[in-house]
Order: structure tokens, then C-alpha cells, then sequence
């Protein structure tokens, strides 16, 4: 498998934006974003400015005749996923890698449907508190990326050009042995910290400094410690105090995707999270009700737009 030398970057938010940057400046590769309609058009005339430094980084459409990426990188928000992913179609080709760091369990399977998944990787990103408004993104943690097949006790060649270049771009990352434990953490992480940050207007430092808040958020991902047992995942109370280890490191200003969704007026990812965790419960009658309450009130505040 040939080194990693183009890598193109679908959604150029908050994720989309750091990746495209990071790639952008490492000498050993080119970087691209993807984007159509109104959305190219203003990437085009504004670029991105990241931690107050403008890039013009190249804007391709869907449509243009154009070789295949070696890596694309998916960082969109889940209700937008569906449309966009055909974007991706001149860009896939024999020998591209996909990696998704979108939120939720779900994205690889439906972008593997499409393109096939011997060519998806699983992702997460863990600890980057990187803040969107407008075309502005700004952070004070770049985060670790974990990456790699299902499971990892031998590493293949196809994730190993994806550390490669990841490390050439300076980007920390890691390749757990067991990578869907690692999915299932980062969900129980967002359904905790993203639902109770957005129900209670709370950034990281309401949860570094109240019991309260911590108690809220912890409620909801031991309901995801239970389901994940269902699918033979395990979880424990250790996990939750792996995830303290990060959120203290966070600045305390810093505010979940969820919460930003919430004072921006856009829609929510509240169906991957609290819906999610919902249908799983119905499924394997396990009752869920901290998140069917908190369900319904970002239901509410989303109707509120």
C-alpha cells in the first residue's frame, strides 16, 4: 500500500477544520476540503481562520473530474451524512482510506455501505476542545486520535500509512488493541458530557467544579455501561474515572459540540446520543430513563430554534 500523500477532508467544522489545517501545513502531503452549493462558494472566498491564522485551503466540488484521495477524513454532523457522503464518489478510489470522527456508533457501517468497508478505518477523537463560529475555529487542546480496524493485535499496513502521516502532521494518535471498546467509551463520554452540557448551558468548567453537574452526566453514561454489556462491550466505573483524567485537562471555558449546536440554533445529534441509547433500551429491555428524560427536553429546546 502506497504512502499517504493526498488527503481530503469532508465537513469544515470545528473537527473538519482542525484536520484540514494540520494537513495543510505538513510539507509531506497535500490537503483539500470537499464542500458544494453555498458552503463552497464561502469556503472559496473566506478560507478558515484557526487559532487566529487564515488558510486558503483548496475547496473541491463533488463534481470535479479529480484523482482519488489517498485518505479522506469524515467529520460531519450525523443528520448530514446521508446526502453528503455521495460527495466523496470521484474521491474513492482502490486505494483510499476512510476515517470517520464523527460522533455516534453508526457512521463507519453507513459510509461502509456506500464504498465498501474494507476501505473504513474506526475513529475517535478524545479531548480537543475546539470551538466553531462562523468560519473561526479556535482551540486550546488538540485532542488524541484513535484510530485502526475492530481489533488491533496486529496492526495492517492500511493503518499504519494512516499513522504515518498522522505523525508527520504532528497529529497525537493512537491504535487501541480493541477499537470498538474505544467507539463504545467515546459514546458513553458524549451521551454524558454532550446531553447534560446542552440541557444545563454548561461548559467543561461547571463539570470540573460541580458535584452536581458530574452527577448528572454520570447517571447517563452508566446506562450506556449497561447496554454495553448487551454487546458483549465492557465498560465499567473505571471508565468514567478515565474520562475525568481528560476533562480536567480541558479549558474550563470550553463548551461540548452539543452546547454550541444549542446557542447557535442549529439542529442537535441528539438521535446518536440519548436516541441512541433509547432504541438500545427498548430493544434488550434495559429501562434507560435518565436518557429518555433528558431525551425529551433537548427535544424540546431543539423545537425552541
Amino acid at each position: 500500500m502506497k504512502d499517504i500523500k493526498k488527503v481530503v477532508i469532508l465537513g469544515a467544522g470545528a473537527m473538519g477544520a482542525f484536520f484540514a489545517t494540520r494537513f495543510f501545513d505538513t510539507d509531506e502531503c497535500s490537503a483539500a476540503v470537499i464542500a458544494k452549493g453555498q458552503r463552497h462558494e464561502k469556503l472559496k472566498s473566506n478560507g478558515l481562520v484557526v487559532n487566529g491564522k487564515k488558510y486558503a485551503i483548496p475547496v473541491i466540488h463533488p463534481d470535479e473530474d479529480i484523482s482519488p484521495a489517498d485518505l479522506v477524513i469524515v467529520a460531519l454532523k450525523n443528520h448530514h451524512l446521508p446526502e453528503a457522503v455521495h460527495d466523496l464518489k470521484n474521491l474513492v478510489g482502490e486505494q483510499t482510506t476512510i476515517i470517520s470522527v464523527m460522533n455516534g456508533l453508526d457512521s463507519e457501517e453507513y459510509i461502509g455501505s456506500v464504498y465498501g468497508m474494507d476501505k473504513m478505518l474506526y475513529a475517535v477523537s478524545v479531548g480537543i476542545d475546539a470551538v466553531r463560529q462562523g468560519n473561526r475555529i479556535n482551540y486550546t487542546k488538540p485532542g488524541k486520535h484513535f484510530f485502526g480496524d475492530a481489533i488491533n493485535t496486529h496492526v495492517s499496513k492500511r493503518v499504519r500509512k494512516v499513522q504515518d502521516i498522522f505523525s508527520l502532521a504532528g497529529i497525537s494518535c493512537e491504535t487501541p488493541a480493541d477499537m470498538m471498546r474505544m467507539m463504545w467509551w467515546k459514546f458513553m463520554v458524549n451521551v454524558g458530557t454532550n446531553q447534560a452540557s446542552a440541557v444545563m448551558r454548561a461548559p467543561y468548567g461547571v463539570f470540573q467544579s460541580s458535584a452536581n453537574a458530574r452527577a448528572l452526566m454520570e447517571d447517563l453514561m452508566r446506562e450506556v455501561i449497561t447496554l454495553a454489556k448487551v454487546a458483549e462491550v465492557q465498560l465499567s466505573e473505571k471508565d468514567l474515572d478515565d474520562w475525568y483524567t481528560v476533562l480536567d485537562t480541558l479549558s474550563g471555558q470550553g463548551r461540548t459540540s452539543m452546547l454550541q449546536d444549542i446557542e447557535a440554533g442549529r439542529k442537535t445529534e441528539i438521535e446518536i446520543f440519548g436516541g441512541k441509547v433509547v432504541e438500545l433500551g427498548k430493544t434488550h429491555g434495559i429501562p434507560t430513563p435518565v436518557n429518555q428524560a433528558v431525551l425529551r427536553i433537548i427535544q424540546v429546546l431543539e423545537q425552541g430554534r
